[in-house]
């Protein structure tokens, strides 16, 4: 999951942006905010991976105000209403620029933009290769090029390996956060899968080895998204 807020002055604005980010099963928004000093607050408590900023508010410039928070490891999309201000955004390493109003389709491509500057940074962090999982009253080490694809079964999960299973009490939700996004997605609510393994796509299947998966239908379009981005 990758956590996101919204800071626009304009409550009709943070709605659409919530409405948006309702539809995208791996973004958990943490808040919206009209005013950024709270927003401030928020993310120098916690930093969020992706911040949704409108530029042209009545306190403080949203540029301005990108320069003083503690931004670092987050990815900053701009959402406003005047071009003549998108130079000045990727002056400061905006990730992205949507210009109000803003469609669907165009917030989807800013977030899986976002989405890829967040996967960097993680990978960079999980270079190793492998996580740790408690099984059997021991600590499991797995290897994350051998996963073939993770079963939710309620508070436990089943990572499938060549010739092997490992359970562990886990909810997919716990999983995905330790895991690269950029090379694991949500296809089911009751599965994850690694990209690299996929050998066949179908409009409601995926296959892995000899296992056909479900595509969820409230996790279609975000898979469906991700995979047209993976080859762009």
């Amino acid at each position: 999951m990758l956590t996101c807020i919204a800071v626009d002055d304009e409550p009709l604005a943070l709605e659409v942006l919530k409405k948006y980010i309702a539809k995208i099963y791996f973004l958990d928004l943490k808040g919206v905010f009209t005013d950024p000093f709270e927003a401030q607050k928020l993310m120098d408590a916690s930093p969020v991976d992706i911040l949704f900023l409108d530029i042209q508010m009545p306190d403080i410039n949203g540029i301005e105000f990108s320069r003083i928070i503690n931004k670092k490891n987050t990815a900053v999309v701009f959402t406003t209403a005047f071009s003549e201000y998108a130079v000045e955004g990727f002056n400061v390493d905006a990730i992205d620029y949507l210009l109000k109003p803003i469609e669907y389709d165009r917030f989807l491509k800013a977030v899986y933009k976002s989405k890829e500057y967040v996967d960097y940074l993680t990978s960079q962090e999980l270079h190793e290769g492998y996580i740790f999982v408690k099984s059997d009253y021991q600590m499991v080490k797995i290897n994350l090029k051998e996963i073939l694809y993770i079963e939710g079964l309620d508070d436990y999960i089943k990572i499938y390996l060549p010739g092997k299973s490992i359970l562990t009490l886990m909810t997919l939700k716990t999983i995905a956060q330790k895991l690269p996004a950029r090379e694991f997605i949500r296809a089911h609510r009751s599965y994850i899968v690694p990209i690299s393994k996929i050998e066949h796509i179908s409009k409601s299947k995926i296959k892995i080895a000899d296992k056909e998966i479900p595509i969820g239908v409230s996790y279609s379009e975000s898979f469906f998204a991700a995979m047209e981005n993976k080859l762009n």
